[in-house]
Order: C-alpha cells, then sequence, then structure tokens
C-alpha cells in the first residue's frame, strides 16, 4: 500500500508541475496530460508535462498495475518530442528512464527437465509467497497526437525495459495505447 500510495504522490506532484517552468505551451499544443494507459504487459496511469516551451522535451511519469505478475511500477522517462511536419497535432517522440517497482510472489518452473513417466517430461513448479523490490531500466518510442478543438491527447509508444528481478535479469517488450487530457 505503501508503494502504491508513493507513486500517486509522485505522480501528482510531476502533474503540478512548477509555473516557472510551465510558462508556454509547448510545440505539442498542451504542457501537461493526465490521463490512462494500457498496455500488453502494464497499464496504469500516466502523466506527461513538458519542462520549456519550444524544446519539446518532457517528463512522463506511469504508475502502473503488472496483472500478471502480481505487482506495480513506477517509471520515469525524459521524452524528446518531434513534430512530424506534414500532420499537426502529430508527434513523433523517444526517451529513456528507470523504473521502480515491486511483485508479489508468483508460480515459476524450472528450465531443466527432470524425471520421466511414459515418455512424458515434468516440469517442477514453485510458488514464492514474497514481495520482491525491482528496479530497471526504459527506454520508449512512440507517435502522440493532439486532438484539434479537443483536450485530449492519443499516443501509441513501445516501451522496452531491462529490468533485475530476485537476482535474475530479463529484457521485456512493452506496447500501449494511452489517452490523456490535457490542460
Amino acid at each position: 500500500m505503501k508503494f502504491w500510495l508513493t507513486g500517486a504522490l509522485a505522480l501528482g506532484v510531476l502533474a503540478a508541475g512548477t509555473p516557472a517552468l510551465a510558462q508556454k505551451k509547448s510545440n505539442s499544443g498542451y504542457t501537461t496530460g493526465i490521463g490512462f494507459r494500457a498496455g500488453g504487459w502494464s497499464s496504469g496511469l500516466t502523466v506527461k508535462h513538458f519542462l520549456s516551451g519550444k524544446n519539446g522535451v518532457a517528463v512522463e511519469g506511469l504508475l502502473t498495475r503488472e496483472y500478471a505478475a502480481r505487482g506495480g511500477r513506477l517509471t520515469l522517462l525524459l521524452e524528446k518530442h518531434l513534430p512530424i511536419s506534414d500532420f499537426k497535432g502529430l508527434q513523433f517522440y523517444y526517451g529513456a528512464g528507470a523504473h521502480l517497482g515491486a511483485y508479489e510472489g508468483r508460480y515459476y518452473f524450472e528450465d531443466s527437465r527432470f524425471g520421466r513417466k511414459k515418455d512424458k517430461y515434468y516440469y517442477r513448479y514453485y510458488y514464492d509467497d514474497q514481495t520482491h523490490l525491482v528496479g530497471g531500466a526504459d527506454l520508449i518510442v512512440g507517435l502522440e497526437y493532439k486532438l484539434p478543438d479537443l483536450p485530449f491527447v492519443v499516443a501509441l509508444d513501445y516501451r522496452p525495459f531491462f529490468e533485475v528481478f530476485r537476482g535474475y535479469t530479463g529484457l521485456y517488450n512493452d506496447a500501449a495505447i494511452s489517452l490523456r487530457f490535457a490542460f
């Protein structure tokens, strides 16, 4: 519970920003966007705030829940936005960041085969009921479209991330669509 409260507080601070940093709207047509992210690996809240008007640099915070892994993650990303000149409101963005999370125990199995019964191989399954902290590095690349005459932004992104979990490391892929209310 502390993890979720801390994450929500961090996203709230990110959403509030500071008046000195957000004096004018960015090239994207908005300064801050708050909404939801629905992805294959993780879904949750997303907050994006542009640091200054014209250079297209934004900070994005994600507070997500991983249903398959029974846990959650707080991710902070620094992104560079580049307008696509032929299509007003459409931007390409890329960036990098880091995340911290916590997972409750889950089922997993040994990779090696053992035992043989009537020519069928069996795997050894375990259940782990502890809470594990994770950390890792993230990359992101995506497209974002600010709807004209409406205060909404639709984004489609691909986010590969590297994670250390119980001494194991892994590279995971996550693609998602986001809808944010922009102001």
